[in-house]
């Protein structure tokens, strides 16, 4: 039986980089070595990470004047780091509350004493579309603006960027990082978690504009943006593996043919899977179609008892982890860059089979 993996982190991973690893795990480059035992201070992992470094630029097209970071942490530890890093002349911030992660970066905010706005939010739709910017904004007033780009659980994104003026833009890219095109010179920092479009989890990668980087005291030293500028990501010990998996997925997306060519696959993949959810007399999707996320479908029947049953029934027919978020419950697929379209297409033959037979 195939088994397609839908979890929403971690999530699946391109078989040719399962196979890498299984080949190299043993010995690296031949050393008798594997990749879960060497130095990062050795030159084999100075090759790792600065190789995964340039390809990044490669595939994002990061110009000079930004700076790729590796941090452990997560998203969660960014929604620290970037009020801790960038919230210093007005200690203030707006934020549109788009879902859950938004929420809870705005709540780590304020627990650091930085004063959070919240420009829009469209919680009392439950989250149904996107919130949009109501008025302008300016950096007389904010240190920055904080958008999630996507989000997994509510299941929309931002395809295009909401007007912020002269504000620093800070995204949240962790669920459709790599997935689709964004202009990298829009913001002012991104940061994603890798777990879901990239590599295994342990590793989350920061892209920030230099002149945001600077001397701030009281930061702790594991979320201070200058020191791991200075140290080239290496003050304590990486996340080693997770990076060196990493390394070997973007070499994946650029076989792919980029960015631009995954986003195509991915608007594939979901359109399929919308297209049946909108047809269907069981399943639905309430999600504005404009606002619609390649990445994170979620969908129900409207019946928790008949959504256990799919739950079920997918996953014994090999279709796994598309329980729903336990804040939304329902199903939701999660549709990655290494999901296959042919994973997508056996979900889709499998729900309308269930839906003939109910």
């Amino acid at each position: 039986m195939t088994v397609y993996n839908f979890a929403a982190g971690p999530a699946t991973l391109p078989d040719p980089v399962i196979k890498q690893i299984q080949e190299e795990l043993p010995s690296l480059d031949g050393t008798g070595m594997g990749i879960l035992e060497i130095s990062h201070r050795s030159s084999l992992f100075d090759n790792i990470i600065n190789t995964a470094e340039q390809d990044l630029r490669d595939l994002m097209h990061i110009p000079d004047n930004y700076h790729i970071l590796f941090f452990q942490g997560g998203g969660t530890g960014q929604f620290a780091a970037a009020p801790l890093n960038l919230a210093t002349n007005h200690k203030r911030i707006a934020l549109l509350d788009s879902g859950h992660w938004a929420t809870r970066a705005g709540d780590e905010a304020a627990n650091l004493g930085v004063q959070v706005d919240v420009l829009a939010s469209t919680k009392d739709d439950h989250y149904q579309e996107l919130p949009q910017m109501p008025n302008p904004i300016s950096n007389k007033d904010y240190d920055y603006l904080h958008i999630t780009t996507n989000n997994t659980i509510e299941g929309t994104a931002y395809h295009q960027l909401p007007e912020h003026g002269n504000v620093t833009l800070v995204g949240d890219l962790s669920s459709n990082f790599l997935a689709e095109e964004y202009k990298v010179t829009d913001f002012g920092l991104i940061f994603a978690g890798v777990q879901k479009n990239v590599g295994p989890a342990g590793v989350t990668i920061a892209i920030i504009r230099d002149d945001l980087v600077k001397p701030v005291e009281h930061i702790p030293s594991i979320l201070n943006y200058n020191l791991f500028v200075k140290k080239n990501s290496m003050f304590n010990t990486p996340p080693v593996f997770a990076i060196y998996a990493s390394g070997l997925v973007l070499k994946w997306l650029k076989q792919q043919g980029g960015i631009a060519e995954i986003e195509r696959i991915n608007r594939q993949k979901s359109a399929l899977l919308y297209d049946f959810l909108d047809d269907s007399k069981l399943f639905s999707n309430h999600i504005k179609k404009t606002d619609r996320s390649l990445t994170n479908i979620p969908f129900t029947t409207g019946d928790a008892d008949l959504d256990k049953q799919v739950i079920q029934a997918t996953t014994d027919a090999g279709l796994m982890n598309l329980k729903g978020h336990r804040s939304v419950g329902g199903l939701r697929a999660s549709l990655y860059n290494a999901m296959p379209l042919a994973g997508v297409q056996a979900l889709v033959d499998f729900l309308h089979n269930f839906e003939r037979q109910h």
